[in-house]
């Protein structure tokens, strides 16, 4: 969606740009004008595209979205002493990401108790808990 939005924008500004650039060379004589407008669109547009190329990027190659909200899992899991052996976080759209957690525990808790303890996390809409013993 954010791609077709930039694409839409570089082209409104680009034939803003060379329309500007066509007035003023025909009304001030300033043939530069044409040429000018389109190296200005050509850094625009080059511009949008490496910020929309460095994002989706960053989507695609399934980097961490939010490492704050991930130490903040991290933290309250090993609250008691529990380990957290394994977390994997992914947007899965505006401000609401997933979760796997694995977590090693000598206790006797259940996923449903990560799950509550992790309740109140923000932007955490869908979370995935695995608990092993701690010797595994």
């Amino acid at each position: 969606m954010r791609a077709a939005v930039v694409h839409v924008m570089a082209d409104a500004t680009v034939s803003l740009l060379v329309i500007a650039g066509l007035i003023l060379a025909r009304w001030r004589g300033w043939l530069f004008m044409d040429p000018l407008a389109g190296m200005i669109g050509a850094f625009v547009i080059a511009s949008w595209s490496y910020a929309l190329i460095r994002d989706t990027g960053a989507i695609l190659l399934d980097m961490n979205p939010d490492r704050r909200l991930s130490e903040h899992i991290r933290r309250k899991v090993e609250a008691d002493g529990d380990e957290v052996r394994d977390l994997h976080l992914w947007r899965l759209g505006p401000a609401h990401l997933g979760a796997i957690v694995q977590v090693a525990t000598g206790t006797s808790h259940d996923a449903e108790f990560y799950r509550r303890r992790l309740a109140d996390t923000p932007f955490l809409s869908h979370l995935t808990i695995e608990v092993i013993g701690r010797g595994r």
